[in-house]
């Protein structure tokens, strides 16, 4: 068997004949929900950050909403960088299995988490102070959670997204 074949074998589509780690398979829910975690975790600490430090600023909605979307990329990267920095890779290719693999994952997290924010009462104008700031922040990540879980299931069904990290792990 050629490196080819085995790659395909390892880590391609047809990963349900059980030719790779995950027991389940490739497009398992399961997979998918943890790789949704993983990347809300990143979006989470982010967000929270940069509507924090926004908020604490008394900065309008919109440069607070810039930057806790711009953190939340950063702190999505940097989970998955670590990872795979700690795998061997140096940072250019770390970096390259990030992008790969959270890029629309984080991106359409971003996209529901902001506009639920966007579209609950009162939401925009809340403080950290107020329960409406938290309570719209978690039904925002729960509301990004069930939307980017079955993107995430399809992309890893097709060796995309958060697929491409698992042979680091």
């Amino acid at each position: 068997m050629d490196m080819r074949q085995h790659e395909h074998t390892r880590s391609g589509p047809h990963e349900r004949h059980g030719h790779h780690d995950h027991r389940k398979g490739a497009t398992s829910w399961s997979m998918a929900a943890q790789a949704t975690l993983h990347c809300l975790t990143g979006c989470a600490i982010g967000e929270i950050a940069g509507m924090a430090i926004g908020t604490a600023l008394a900065w309008h909605n919109v440069p607070t909403m810039v930057l806790a979307i711009a953190l939340a990329f950063v702190f999505g990267y940097s989970l998955t960088m670590r990872g795979v920095l700690r795998a061997g890779l140096d940072v250019r290719s770390a970096l390259r299995v990030a992008l790969a693999a959270d890029t629309a994952s984080i991106t359409i997290m971003e996209l529901a988490d902001n506009g639920t924010i966007a579209l609950f009462p009162g939401a925009m104008d809340a403080t950290l102070s107020d329960a409406l700031f938290w309570l719209s922040l978690a039904l925002s990540f729960v509301v990004a959670f069930l939307l980017t879980t079955p993107v995430n299931k399809w992309m890893i069904a097709r060796g995309k997204g958060h697929a491409v990290v698992h042979q680091y792990h």
